[in-house]
């Protein structure tokens, strides 16, 4: 059965009365509305909507952030984003997010009421050549993501020992002396991992090896049969 229960949140009251009531005429239940990001937030999880038809630009937090905030909460939530921006990173910051779907607001009125329809029953939408952009940005990180693991695999036992100290945040000199190896060596095998895995600097280094669970692997000084290097 179609969820029915919708949250309206973008900074222009006139387009929220506006699709409020094509959306009434359709049977859905309007139970709350927002023009800021804080209003959102407390709104949303005082009403619990079944989806919420937001803008991305929105005052601050903004509409991703805003997303992100509420899917982690309520995993079954449907959020569609209707934006004014047809941009690409905009399009892929929402949709990673965890959007179900995004619409341009120059999209008729008919468009709209659909779009919520079908966002309601759980399908993915998005405005004609959005769609493509966003499968092939997840089809590239799911390539990249299968090649980083890849390659993680043939990292050296001493790389993985740092790995993994990287991931419970131990600053270098801390590695070094775990490892009773230099400040440098500690470095230079950093900077092997980082190029191994394509990945820019340490910040990145440290999510992917939480990712990969490396930080939940025991570190003590006995599991750490390397020579030392």
């Amino acid at each position: 059965m179609t969820s029915r229960r919708v949250m309206l949140v973008d900074d222009h009251p006139m387009w929220i009365e506006a699709l409020s009531e094509d959306l009434v005429g359709e049977g859905f239940e309007i139970v709350a509305v927002a023009h800021n990001g804080d209003e959102c937030l407390r709104r949303a999880r005082a009403a619990r909507p079944d989806v919420i038809v937001m803008d991305l630009r929105i005052p601050e937090p903004d509409g991703a952030s805003c997303i992100q905030v509420l899917v982690q909460e309520f995993p079954d939530i449907k959020v569609l984003v209707v934006s004014a921006s047809g941009e690409h990173e905009d399009v892929l910051r929402a949709v990673k997010a965890g959007a179900k779907g995004y619409l341009v607001k120059s999209a008729s009125r008919a468009e709209l009421v659909e779009g919520v329809l079908r966002t309601a029953d759980g399908d993915a939408v998005f405005t004609p050549g959005l769609a493509g952009l966003v499968l092939g940005e997840f089809r590239r990180m799911a390539t990249v993501a299968q090649e980083r693991n890849t390659t993680s695999a043939q990292l050296t036992r001493r790389e993985i020992d740092v790995l993994r100290r990287v991931a419970k945040g131990l600053a270098y000199r801390e590695i070094a002396d775990e490892l009773f190896v230099s400040h440098r060596t500690v470095q230079n095998h950093v900077q092997n991992v980082l190029r191994k895995l394509q990945l820019h600097n340490r910040v990145e280094l440290t999510l992917y090896a939480i990712e990969q669970g490396f930080g939940d692997e025991p570190t003590g000084p006995g599991m750490d049969s390397s020579r030392r290097r």
